[in-house]
């Protein structure tokens, strides 16, 4: 099968997160089972405008904004006869490649951006995004969609798409589970940690486990917090100075944009993940703690609830607040037989999340399309 992949960014991207481990590991694998695959993508700057990668090819058009036109005029030009299948991925916005190409397409959503618009974009654009998405999911609303949890396929269900017409996948991890869970004595530091990992942005909200850590200080004095991922601009510079003016901050270590080996060694040491997000597709930084015997502690929001069972593999927040998080943190760490109890079934159930699991999923879902 020949398939054409439209997202606004790729793996390589300054701003790359979960969704492109997903969308990429998915590819690679199905280059070696006889598939084709182009992604047209957004260039950066110092980007290769075309590119080869584990099998599949990357086209790099135009920057954030322009990608868009640039692709309907490189699917014009180069594909408009090459293709079987079309995949339109929305991340913020689409593609609209159900007005233009000639063959079958289909949707590919990791989560709905809503509320995300007025963290992450500034006036009057957030308004504007935040209006036209329930537009643009109107007039989409009669294709098939693949997504990776519940809460977003409930939320396409609420925008007019049909049940029959969503198709959840499972995430899958890079990671490699522990083949034993080792004693907390054994791999995790020698002080309480909790860690912050993702990248530094408004969505994801990582001064509220900054504030978090210091209400928990107060009472669990030799705990320490972790913070990795890059992030650039004002708020970046914002958690900076929060960090810089904490009264706790010798207790602070912030690692910055970390690679593949440091990141799985925080999350092995670490003893819990905290995650804040405004909203995630699925969550996939609890799946890669959990491979490593870390719980995690997370607010309740879409994506994260999939992430989590609550009480059995990590926390759930009943209220999504740094108070009701340091609570959550202090009651954790203070109680031994609960905090093994979560770290063991969160380490047994990573083991089911693969992409060879995903793999066969979205294989059938895209072969029955391509077939109807």
């Amino acid at each position: 099968m020949k398939i054409l992949w439209l997202t606004w960014k790729d793996r390589k991207h300054p701003l790359a997160g979960g969704a492109e481990i997903v969308n990429e590991e998915l590819a690679k694998r199905l280059t070696k089972n006889g598939y084709e695959i182009i992604f047209i993508v957004s260039g950066f700057p110092g980007a290769a405008k075309k590119e080869m990668i584990n099998g599949y090819k990357v086209v790099r058009l135009g920057n954030r904004w322009t990608v868009y036109w640039r692709a309907y005029q490189y699917y014009k030009k180069h594909l408009s006869n090459w293709l079987d299948l079309v995949i339109d991925e929305i991340n913020t916005v689409p593609f609209f490649a159900k007005f233009y190409v000639k063959t079958k397409n289909i949707l590919f959503i990791h989560q709905l951006c809503r509320e995300i618009w007025f963290y992450e974009m500034f006036f009057p654009l957030n308004l504007i995004g935040y209006l036209l998405e329930p537009v643009y999911l109107w007039l989409l609303r009669d294709r098939k969609v693949i997504t990776v949890s519940e809460s977003t396929k409930k939320d396409l269900i609420r925008y007019g798409f049909k049940k029959e017409n969503v198709y959840v996948i499972s995430e899958g991890i890079e990671i490699e589970p522990l083949k034993n869970l080792p004693s907390v004595k054994e791999v995790k530091e020698k002080n309480p940690t909790i860690l912050f990992l993702g990248t530094l942005r408004r969505m994801k909200r990582p001064e509220q486990v900054i504030k978090a850590f210091e209400l928990v200080k107060k009472k669990i004095k030799n705990l320490k917090l972790w913070i990795a991922g890059g992030g650039k601009g004002r708020y970046f510079k914002k958690i900076m100075r929060l960090i810089r003016n904490s009264r706790y901050k010798k207790d602070i270590v912030y690692f910055g944009k970390v690679n593949k080996k440091k990141k799985y060694e925080l999350l092995l040491k670490a003893h819990l993940l905290c995650v804040t997000s405004v909203k995630e597709g699925w969550g996939l930084v609890v799946a890669e703690a959990n491979s490593q015997g870390t719980p995690a502690i997370v607010y309740n929001v879409d994506g994260l609830r999939d992430a989590v069972k609550d009480n059995k593999t990590g926390i759930v927040c009943q209220q999504n607040t740094p108070e009701n998080l340091a609570q959550n943190i202090i009651e954790l760490l203070r109680n031994k037989e609960k905090y093994d109890f979560l770290r063991k079934n969160a380490w047994e159930l990573s083991k089911e999340i693969t992409f060879e699991k995903s793999l066969g999923q979205f294989k059938k879902i895209v072969e029955e399309i391509k077939n109807e």
